[in-house]
């Protein structure tokens, strides 16, 4: 009797699928997935040349704005009859936007401009290093001196505390807004203290040293009686030097009080009670009322468009918290 492809054992008909028509099958399913791996691979490197081109393209954009930044540039119009403006902008401390340096380079440029008939410090700072203050407030008399036709005046914006108010002394006169925070005239030194964290962690301190003193403000040590009466006179000197460059910069307009040299504040209302500032006014109204040059003229370096973007990016963010929360245990003025 014939085979019958459609009968099973039991007598039941089922297909009988030929083992040619089942390899015909896999290699049709192994071809679509080796096609569709195909198709993903293809879209994956599409993908990737496209992102690569992106980065590279925008590195060499970058790039560009760096190699050409002087092209980028505006133009700084020192012709004619100007005051030249002086920022001193934020925290003052060595590596800053207020930074010694940055502000003696633009002094002596707006000193040096034939064209400016006098120059502003224009001041929105809570103040910072007292080196760096010290170093701004020098050069001024110096090129005061130097110059002794062009006078300098400060002109505090928010706010010209500590440090800040340390430069501000160095002009010939001092204008702020009614509303400006002035004075401050204090020393502080921050930090904290972990010795009782660590005693309840567990954590030993192991330090070894060379010099009896050598942990000194140690924040992982306890601060004794010794070295707080130490650190004590270290700001009482330079508390001592603040007051004595503001008394020579403010000299007969000061109004002594035991509140002067306090560190407290005061509104610029306040303030030109006190002589801590001459009267009330903004760069412009000081430019046009009291210089006669209206025009204003910024001094200020700026750095290239690349280093701004940085900056804006956030870079600098952490290094400026950590000085204004006092992080960095250095003597501060503000």
């Amino acid at each position: 009797m014939g085979s019958n492809p459609w009968e099973a054992e039991d007598g039941k008909e089922t297909e009988t699928v030929k083992p040619q028509e089942t390899k015909t099958k896999e290699w049709r399913l192994i071809e679509r997935s080796m096609m569709g791996m195909q198709k993903e691979q293809r879209s994956a490197r599409r993908w990737g040349i496209f992102f690569k081109l992106l980065t590279f393209g925008y590195l060499f954009v970058i790039l560009g704005i760096y190699l050409f930044a002087d092209s980028f540039a505006p133009d700084m119009d020192e012709s004619g009859s100007h005051t030249a403006v002086v920022q001193v902008k934020g925290v003052i401390a060595d590596g800053e936007e207020a930074s010694a340096d940055a502000i003696i380079y633009a002094l002596r440029r707006a000193f040096k401009a034939e064209a400016s008939k006098a120059v502003i410090l224009r001041i929105n700072s809570p103040g910072g290093s007292p080196v760096q203050s010290g170093y701004v407030y020098d050069e001024v008399k110096r090129l005061r001196a130097l110059h002794p036709e062009k006078k300098i005046y400060a002109v505090i914006t928010d706010i010209g505390a500590s440090g800040a108010y340390y430069i501000a002394a160095s002009a010939d006169e001092i204008y702020a807004d009614k509303a400006s925070l002035v004075g401050s005239i204090g020393v502080v030194s921050s930090g904290f203290g972990f010795v009782d964290l660590m005693e309840k962690v567990g954590v030993e301190r192991r330090n070894l040293i060379a010099g009896e003193n050598k942990t000194f403000l140690d924040p992982f040590s306890p601060l004794s009686d010794k070295d707080r009466a130490f650190w004590q006179t270290v700001l009482n000197t330079t508390h001592a030097q603040f007051i004595d460059q503001v008394r020579k910069g403010r000299g007969d307009r000061l109004k002594e009080n035991d509140q002067l040299y306090s560190g407290l504040v005061w509104t610029g209302e306040q303030a030109v009670d006190l002589g801590l500032i001459d009267g009330l006014g903004s760069s412009s109204s000081v430019a046009r009322d009291i210089i006669g040059a209206e025009k204003l003229v910024d001094y200020t370096p700026k750095g290239t468009p690349f280093e701004q973007l940085v900056d804006q990016l956030g870079v600098s963010f952490a290094k400026s918290m950590a000085t204004q929360l006092g992080l960095n245990g250095a003597v501060q003025l503000r």
